[in-house]
């Protein structure tokens, strides 16, 4: 075993001309073989080279700070021109957020689209979800697409619905679909939130005063995973084709320079709530609370979501994005354009 004496001189001594220094480069060598090539720890380096375990340590360490090791990651390639890690990272720190996934697929609102979106979203919360934790996710075409392509892979306590989704018309918002697949696939406990999306204030008030009701709105206010797309305000938006809101509110939104919303919460371009007629009127999760969550999931792509992706980044509403690569490609733009 190396003395300590000899211990330090490795760590602190340059490579020399000498026999000893020929020595020490082929212990680093054999050290950084072993780590990096053989898979083996650094207890058995120690072993191996007869040396203490801090020392094989340090000796792995110092091969990498001396320029004996180069690590490169090789994409297979019939996979290269589809992975965007060089993309991926620029929007992550563009933005400050913890993950971006980016899909080779055009996220077009088609239902390949979605379905893409969907299968990219399902992977990313399949690897951050815990088996303690609650799940939030609000309605719409993304979260019905990962709910969709969730395999029973992972594990959550609770899932629970994050908006309200009753309205006036017979139309499919998917919840109950996701909400029972999702549930399903994690091993969760399903939670309902039977109310409607918008009512007026009163209403409202007695919902959040209900003992059943102000459970549910309460675990998804606390959920600390939350996954949820963004809608537009246009007449495209699904929330106007379910008509929960009407031409005379997306007017209202417009003229306060709403860009997007989040479980029928709108905001501006810079992710800052309007004080639209609309607030006290809605029933889901505080856009205030998707901005606390640890690990809030955001999935959406494609040119018609845009505007409202960025006003969530910039609202810091996203810890991870799951998007196509023009959108990303677009956000670095506009944030580049920001200074």
């Amino acid at each position: 075993m190396l003395t300590s004496d000899r211990e330090a001189l490795l760590m602190t001594t340059p490579a020399r001309t000498t026999p000893d220094a020929g020595h020490d480069l082929r212990l680093l060598v054999r050290a950084a073989t072993m780590y990096h090539l053989e898979g083996l720890t650094q207890a058995e380096i120690a072993t191996r080279l007869g040396v203490s375990r801090p020392t094989a340590g340090r000796l792995v360490a110092r091969a990498r700070a001396q320029g004996l090791v180069q690590v490169t990651v090789a994409a297979p390639a019939h996979l290269s021109a589809s992975i965007h890690t060089e993309t991926e990272r620029t929007v992550e720190e563009a933005f400050g957020l913890d993950e971006v996934l980016v899909i080779d697929e055009r996220a077009d609102g088609t239902t390949s689209g979605n379905a893409a979106l969907g299968r990219a979203g399902a992977s990313v919360l399949a690897r951050r979800v815990q088996a303690t934790d609650v799940l939030g996710f609000t309605w719409g075409p993304e979260q019905v697409a990962v709910a969709d392509a969730m395999q029973a892979s992972s594990s959550c306590r609770q899932v629970v619905q994050m908006d309200g989704s009753m309205t006036s018309v017979e139309y499919h918002t998917g919840v109950d679909h996701a909400l029972a697949r999702l549930s399903d696939r994690l091993h969760a406990q399903p939670m309902r939130l039977v109310a409607p999306l918008y009512a007026d204030s009163d209403t409202v008030s007695a919902l959040q005063r209900d003992s059943i009701l102000s459970q549910s709105l309460s675990a998804a206010r606390s959920a600390n995973v939350m996954l949820f797309g963004v809608g537009s305000v246009s007449t495209s938006t699904t929330l106007f084709e379910g008509a929960f809101i009407d031409a005379i509110v997306l007017d209202e939104l417009e003229e306060l320079g709403a860009v997007g919303e989040i479980g029928g919460r709108f905001y501006d371009a810079y992710g800052v709530a309007v004080a639209s007629t609309l607030v006290d009127r809605t029933v889901s999760v505080p856009l205030d609370s998707v901005r606390a969550c640890p690990t809030s999931i955001l999935v959406s792509g494609g040119e018609h979501r845009r505007d409202s992706i960025l006003g969530a980044l910039r609202g810091g509403y996203a810890t991870i994005l799951v998007t196509d690569l023009s959108t990303a490609e677009w956000l670095v733009a506009q944030k580049k354009g920001d200074h």
